[in-house]
């Protein structure tokens, strides 16, 4: 599987149509881990955060993991400072 490709921009706007772009674009039979590439994120408030976590549910429901890779300084403080870090860097 193609890893997917977070936009530069990803708002409150964007989120809802973003998550459900990606979920529909899943295929039937997962790989046991689906690589999200965040490097080229730029412009974003928290609900970038909201569309991983939905990701990584919708995944994890699936029988499959998340891992983000490329997250900004930004993105990774936002992230700590929300509690959801662990989450979206499993060990």
């Amino acid at each position: 599987m193609t890893p997917l490709k977070l936009p530069a921009a990803l708002l409150h706007d964007q989120a809802n149509a973003c998550l459900s772009q990606w979920v529909a674009q899943l295929p039937t039979a997962l790989p046991p881990q689906v690589v999200l590439d965040a490097a080229d994120l730029t412009d974003f408030d928290s609900s970038a955060l909201a569309v991983l976590l939905g990701l990584r549910r919708v995944l994890t429901h699936k029988g499959s993991v998340l891992r983000v890779e490329g997250m900004s300084p930004r993105l990774l403080e936002l992230a700590r400072l929300y509690g959801v870090l662990d989450l979206l860097q499993p060990a």
